[in-house]
């Protein structure tokens, strides 16, 4: 038995003599986590620095409005604009173009559903949150859409590839779906076992500090030492500290023993050039100067107009991809409904409002070249000029000469 008991106390006595070495970092394996568009919507609707991001972005490209354009040497001109014009206005193409430049700006994506009983009637942004699945966008192995699993609250359906357009901005490594401005901020970074947390979270931990730093300056914890006092006594200088207003308060103790300990930050941490670069690389991530505009001083004249010319070549990329998009996935449908022919229509959208001559100037110096030089602007181009000046004129039927027998 007493070999036995010996074996046992050499056993515990070696387990306590041993000992393990943990890494100070945490390890994570695998891929980091995924960001989805349900993550993207919530920095959107919850950062400010993310809103105002996408919203200056969406801003500068859609803002401004739009106009379209056919090319006027085509005998049906006038009718394929009109047809255009017609359904732009009446599925407000304008204010689908604010949603969906917003959505492209923040995830890289829109997902837009075609209703087309016999042929397309209408517009209809569905919500990116219901595109969260990686499986939402089924392609073949040749990277071709065959069609897309839509998933919202209750509802479940699967669209044709026709049924949907989808705006896919800035797709990396062959990727199904686009990349926007806040997925970078929003993506965690795994490098050789250890994780670095998003730049948005890293962002948000000092936000959160930040108030508790402030309630430590303003109110730091206090130790009151009255050295030698009965427990009656202290049990009433307890209340009476309790009841201390915030703002403060004095009190006249007659024993030296007495004292207060303040626990106080310390004030010579400085953390300024830390928190600079994780806002600046916030900044960076969000692709437009104006926000660290806006909130930084010192900026002159000169560096605020190269920062914006800098974006402005964002936004006119933004500009050419969603009017690519829409030529192609609008337009040329509905042209081809009226049974027009989009290569000779050449219908394009234009952004902003066209410029008009000032009528008041330009008026008497056309009339007076109608009139003194007929060779020089007909009567018929006359009218086609004031037409496009903004002037309604009622249309003149053309007469065909008659010719003597």
């Amino acid at each position: 038995m007493s070999k036995v008991i010996q074996q046992i106390r050499e056993a515990v006595t070696s387990r306590r003599s041993t000992g393990s070495l943990l890494p100070a970092y945490q390890r994570v394996y695998g891929e980091p986590k995924a960001v989805t568009f349900s993550d993207v919507m919530t920095a959107y609707t919850r950062d400010p620095s993310c809103k105002a991001f996408v919203d200056f972005l969406a801003d500068q490209a859609v803002g401004m409005g739009f106009y379209t354009t056919v090319n006027e040497e085509y005998e049906h001109a006038e009718e394929a604009k009109q047809a255009v014009d017609e359904f732009n206005e009446k599925v407000n193409l304008d204010g689908l173009l604010q949603i969906g430049a917003r959505e492209i700006v923040a995830s890289g994506n829109s997902f837009w559903l075609k209703t087309e009983p016999e042929q397309l009637e209408n517009l209809k942004v569905l919500p990116l949150t219901g595109f969260d699945n990686p499986k939402a966008v089924v392609r073949d192995q040749y990277g071709e859409v065959t069609g897309y699993n839509y998933a919202y609250g209750d509802v479940k359906k699967s669209f044709a590839p026709e049924k949907i357009i989808h705006f896919r901005w800035n797709p990396v490594n062959f990727s199904a779906f686009g990349t926007g401005v806040l997925q970078v901020l929003l993506a965690e970074l795994s490098f050789d076992g250890e994780r670095r947390m998003s730049f948005l979270e890293m962002k948000a931990r000092i936000e959160k500090i930040m108030p508790e730093i402030f309630e430590k300056y303003a109110g730091p914890d206090e130790l009151w030492v009255f050295a030698g006092a009965s427990d009656k006594k202290l049990a009433e200088y307890q209340k009476l500290i309790k009841s201390k207003p915030k703002a403060g308060a004095k009190f006249v103790y007659n024993k030296a023993e007495a004292d207060i300990k303040t626990v106080a930050v310390d004030p010579r941490a400085r953390y300024e050039a830390y928190v600079d670069h994780i806002l600046n690389q916030v900044y960076l991530g969000g692709q437009t100067p104006l926000p660290k505009l806006f909130t930084t001083p010192g900026f002159t004249e000169a560096s605020a107009n190269a920062a914006i010319e800098i974006a402005e070549r964002k936004v006119i990329s933004l500009q050419r991809f969603i009017k690519r998009t829409v030529e192609k996935e609008i337009f040329t449908p509905i042209l081809e409904q009226v049974k027009l022919d989009p290569k000779k229509t050449v219908c394009r959208l234009n952004w902003g409002m066209p410029e008009k001559p000032d009528v008041e100037t330009l008026l008497p110096m056309l009339a007076n070249i109608a009139k003194d030089r007929p060779d020089i602007i007909s009567a018929k181009e006359f009218r086609k000029i004031l037409v496009d000046m903004g002037l309604a004129l009622e249309k003149v039927e053309e007469t065909k000469p008659e010719f003597a027998t």
